[in-house]
């Protein structure tokens, strides 16, 4: 399976529309809220809140793992002061080594813009981070890829079944300004809403990693050339860190990935 995806899987999107071929997940029957249930509150199986208390945040799971696809959902952030909160929406396996491709939005003082803090993990490791400002929201607009570099000896995240995941929680040691800027717990409860959670990916059944040979929706990516441009444009304009160009971090040498060209066949 991991053959059919031999250039750039992981397309990143600040905010996407469904697709016609995807299946809706329902928050009353296809996620379990496996962390702080009684702070997510259940809107007729189509929408759903997730709420941060100074006692907890919370977070739901989808039940099915996935292996390659689209995930779509519609986040409205936390809004007003959300400073020290951390939103976030995600992909997971489980384990010590476990496959990540992660969304934080990072919240920040009233009249300041929420950041996007993406990161990747395969076989457990990370440390791929790269920060966009959110100044406004455009649908299928595309913010950073991560190409299939294994012919070099970097890990990829195609062979553990993920599941879906979102959450809230307080991230005020780091999240916001570094850390200077703590949560103000006065303004609590902090509310994230979702809706129209969607996935059109191959599940996982009984440990199965086999996904058939059929090509739908999403395989293969195509990189169009007004996909390109859009991502040379968020790049250019909104990125705030990247881990490729920190020389601080990585004083002997970037990693692997980060010397090849983020474009090619």
């Amino acid at each position: 399976m991991s053959s059919l995806f031999s250039s750039a899987l992981l397309l990143v999107l600040m905010f996407m529309t469904s697709l016609m071929a995807a299946s809706a997940l329902r928050f009353d029957k296809h996620v379990q809220y496996y962390w702080g249930s009684q702070f997510a509150n259940v809107q007729s199986g189509k929408a759903c809140t997730l709420s941060l208390y100074n006692s907890s945040g919370c977070g739901f799971q989808s039940y099915d793992g996935f292996l390659f696809g689209r995930f779509d959902v519609r986040i409205k952030l936390v809004p007003g002061n959300s400073a020290g909160t951390v939103t976030t929406y995600y992909i997971s396996s489980s384990g010590p080594y476990h496959d990540e491709v992660d969304m934080e939005f990072l919240g920040n003082v009233t009249g300041q813009p929420y950041i996007l803090h993406t990161n990747i993990f395969s076989n457990g490791v990370g440390g791929r981070e790269q920060q966009f400002y959110l100044c406004w929201l455009v649908d299928d607009f595309p913010v950073r890829i991560f190409n299939n570099n294994e012919a070099i000896g970097v890990s990829f995240p195609n062979s553990q079944a993920m599941n879906v995941y979102s959450s809230i929680w307080c991230g005020d040691s780091w999240a916001t300004q570094g850390g200077r800027i703590k949560t103000n717990w006065a303004d609590s409860p902090f509310i994230a809403s979702f809706r129209n959670l969607k996935a059109n990916a191959c599940k996982v059944s009984y440990g199965s990693t086999s996904c058939g040979s059929s090509a739908p929706l999403w395989q293969p990516v195509t990189l169009t050339d007004t996909i390109k441009k859009q991502l040379a444009r968020a790049q250019n304009k909104h990125m705030i860190y990247n881990y490729c160009t920190d020389y601080g971090r990585f004083p002997q040498g970037f990693p692997a990935e980060c010397y090849r060209p983020q474009f090619y066949q």
